[in-house]
């Protein structure tokens, strides 16, 4: 897939993708390719589709997030994908929540080049660690399994929030482990960009009597 294959894929879901945020996108491309060698952003056999497996995986999530949702969080955010698409295309709030100081270092240096900087925050720590803020939506890519992921992604969204998760064919055994633990709404849409892959759409939540 090249820019004019994904400008087309996402007029398919709805959403026009301007000639401005297309060049943006372009700077983004260039900047992962520069700093690939030296630190590994994304699978190395995934740069030549990287339109598809990142840029549109990540976009796809654009026609699921109301108008009145506007602060969002990425977890385990890596080069920026889905969250820095998401600030950068959409204009939201995003909140890139990152580990690797390395990563943030170039999640930094896109949203400058990109015009996205004042619509991010950069958050450098690990998830847990991190004193939960109230988001109206969480997302996630490849971050955990989806039973560890609601546990870290819960006090974030609350009952009121929402989840848009990224997840692979082994999406129904997660769930059922997950629903063990939470009461949640569940919807599963099939991912665009994978035909094994499901995008999970959770609200609702709130956690079951554990035992002690």
């Amino acid at each position: 897939m090249d820019p004019a294959g994904f400008q087309r894929a996402m007029a398919d879901l709805g959403h026009e993708v301007s000639r401005e945020t297309l060049d943006r996108l372009k700077l983004y491309q260039g900047l992962v390719e520069k700093w690939q060698p030296a630190m590994n952003l994304i699978g190395s056999a995934t740069i030549p589709d990287i339109w598809e497996r990142h840029f549109l995986d990540s976009a796809q999530l654009l026609p699921l997030i109301a108008p009145d949702e506007r602060r969002i969080a990425d977890f385990g955010t890596g080069a920026g994908f889905p969250g820095l698409v998401l600030a950068i295309m959409g204009g939201l709030n995003v909140d890139l929540i990152e580990s690797d100081s390395r990563k943030c270092a170039f999640l930094r240096q896109v949203a400058i080049e990109t015009g996205a900087i004042g619509r991010v925050t950069i958050h450098n720590a690990r998830a847990e660690k991190l004193k939960p803020f109230p988001v109206d939506v969480a997302t996630a890519r490849a971050l955990a399994p989806l039973d560890k992921l609601v546990d870290l992604l819960a006090p974030f969204v609350g009952e009121s929030g929402r989840c848009l998760l990224h997840k692979g064919e082994r999406v129904d055994p997660e769930l059922t482990r997950a629903r063990r633990l939470w009461h949640m709404r569940v919807t599963k849409r099939r991912s665009i960009t994978d035909t094994r892959g499901s995008i999970l759409i959770i609200s609702q939540l709130r956690a079951k009597k554990r035992n002690p």
